[in-house]
């Protein structure tokens, strides 16, 4: 059983996902506003949290930036808002994902479920599982990227990006194949949460992230990260 830390303002929405999730088998805390997310992080920690961007005393952006500021608990944004710019935001603060109202339940809970397996297997990996591509280095035991010897703080989801391109380094990955890896093969949402990853992904590895050298676009195929080190 998984618990789930649900913030939502609007009363009946926030019913209806708590009666979901509980259907599913889920631990729910529900909370309406923004501080009483921050004082439902309490321990047992849990194990996703679902933030509305547009809650009250605390907005879900600040509430967001809070939690991972701390924690490597996945999240998922959900809002009335679809621009590119709102996508950003999220993902710029720590967001997980992104999933705009209104959803279905499928595909709620099919990322719901992507996500936390996700974060568990992060959470089981080795160690001594360090992976290297040039001098791009990802430690998926301890969490950690360098880049060129320097530290490169990723949020969980382009933690995981890098690490399957990494993984992969030298070979064409296509955007479902990256979608399949990092959100399931049940995930049904579009690829604008990708495209987002990929570009700040190359604003923390790439000397000039407009000219990609490391994390190259193979046009009408996909993503390749380069094997070799790049200067």
């Amino acid at each position: 059983m998984s618990i789930v830390l649900l913030v939502e303002d609007d009363d009946t929405l926030r019913e209806a996902l708590v009666y979901l999730l509980r259907r599913e088998g889920h631990e729910v805390r529900a909370a309406a506003d923004g501080q009483a997310a921050l004082d439902a992080l309490a321990p047992p920690l849990p194990d996703i949290v679902l933030l509305d961007l547009m809650i009250p005393v605390i907005n879900g952006i600040e509430v967001c930036r809070r939690i991972r500021a701390t924690f490597d608990v996945p999240i998922i944004m959900l809002t009335a808002r679809n621009s590119e710019a709102d996508i950003v935001l999220g993902l710029e603060v720590g967001a997980d994902d992104y999933i705009t109202k209104p959803f279905s339940t499928p595909e709620l809970l099919a990322r719901i479920r992507s996500a936390i397996r996700r974060s568990k297997t992060t959470a089981k990996a080795k160690p001594d599982d360090v992976l290297r591509a040039g001098d791009v280095v990802v430690d998926v035991g301890r969490h950690r990227v360098t880049v060129d010897g320097a530290e490169v703080t990723l949020p969980l989801r382009e933690f995981d990006l890098l690490a399957v391109l990494v993984r992969h380094a030298g070979r064409v990955l296509t955007r479902p194949q990256l979608l399949k890896r990092l959100w399931g093969s049940e995930y049904i949402g579009d690829t604008k949460t990708l495209d987002v990853h990929i570009r700040r992904l190359r604003e923390k590895i790439e000397r000039d992230p407009a000219n990609p050298t490391r994390l190259v676009t193979v046009r009408g195929l996909g993503y390749r990260l380069e094997e070799g080190s790049v200067h």
